[in-house]
């Protein structure tokens, strides 16, 4: 096990000597496999803040239940017995007197509200399901229309499903470009790892006349390559933060803009974590694919 340990320290210390040897080299793929990472990474983090916005996004994802005008109480009633039982969605209740009130106090509705004979706004009920898949909605809405006493069941499945389908459309998208950059990160590893067994050609041979294993070849590059995604995935990390920190000002000026106050949230420790992850599983496999091309000149 001792031993075992010592050949894994003693490889990942030649990784790093070597991302230290050619400090211009290195910080070039660095940045190349950073920015490689940046674009998906970026474009999901404004996907995940998009889908956060339109959560919250006044009416999105409601359903506003409005009761005849000639309900009574105990029809009211009912409906909330209904409402509790279901058990799945919040919900709150709108008297038509607040109601009036609320539209009162819009602006250039006064004069016209004081005019009115009598209150034409009925009793309503706003409620949140927890499930807001667009299907689910459209479900649950019909079945509020059915409600006794119901006079209409407002519902814009219309947005929520286009909404929907962006992120979806989105999502396709991105992992597409993830795919494509996945790609060129394990051919620029695969290029420098290449080089790497070109420049060091003569220490193999040697390696192997006194004995040497592939294995013990092979794992200094292996390590290289892992280091070499995994500092790139932290440098896209850092420049995702950035970019978030640049348009936050903005965002918050556009939001207010429109009476609300919303700020863009950045990835959390794991999101850097897998980022750093997945950058040293991608220069891992492009590492093990060319150690494994360039070692067959040596058989």
């Amino acid at each position: 096990m001792n031993a075992w340990l010592s050949q894994h320290s003693a490889a990942l210390a030649s990784a790093f000597r070597r991302l230290f040897a050619a400090p211009m080299s290195t910080v070039l793929s660095l940045l190349v496999i950073g920015i490689a990472l940046t674009l998906p990474a970026f474009g999901y983090v404004l996907l995940d803040n998009l889908r956060e916005l339109g959560s919250r996004a006044s009416g999105v994802k409601q359903i506003s239940v409005f009761m005849e005008l000639g309900a009574s109480r105990k029809d009211v009633g009912e409906i909330e017995n209904r409402l509790r039982q279901a058990g799945d969605a919040r919900w709150r209740f709108v008297p038509r007197e607040e109601a009036l009130k609320r539209l009162q106090q819009t602006e250039g509705m006064a004069e016209i509200v004081a005019s009115l004979p009598r209150n034409p706004l009925p009793d309503a009920f706003i409620v949140e399901p927890e499930n807001t898949e667009p299907a689910a909605l459209e479900v649950l809405g019909k079945e509020l229309a059915s409600w006794p006493k119901v006079a209409h069941v407002q519902l814009d499945s219309a947005w929520v499903k286009r909404f929907d389908a962006f992120l979806r459309l989105g999502k396709l998208a991105l992992l597409l470009l993830a795919g494509l950059f996945a790609a060129g990160l394990v051919a620029v590893t695969f290029n420098t790892i290449r080089l790497q067994v070109m420049a060091q050609a003569a220490e193999i041979e040697v390696a192997r006349m006194i004995g040497a294993t592939d294995a013990f070849i092979r794992r200094p590059f292996y390590y290289y390559g892992a280091l070499q995604g995994a500092l790139g995935g932290v440098l896209s990390a850092a420049l995702v933060l950035g970019g978030l920190r640049l348009l936050a000002g903005p965002v918050g000026e556009l939001a207010a803009l429109y009476g609300t106050a919303f700020a863009l949230q950045a990835p959390a420790a794991s999101g850097v974590a897998i980022l750093a992850a997945g950058g040293a599983l991608l220069g891992w496999l492009g590492a093990q694919l060319s150690v494994s091309l360039s070692l067959r000149k040596f058989d």
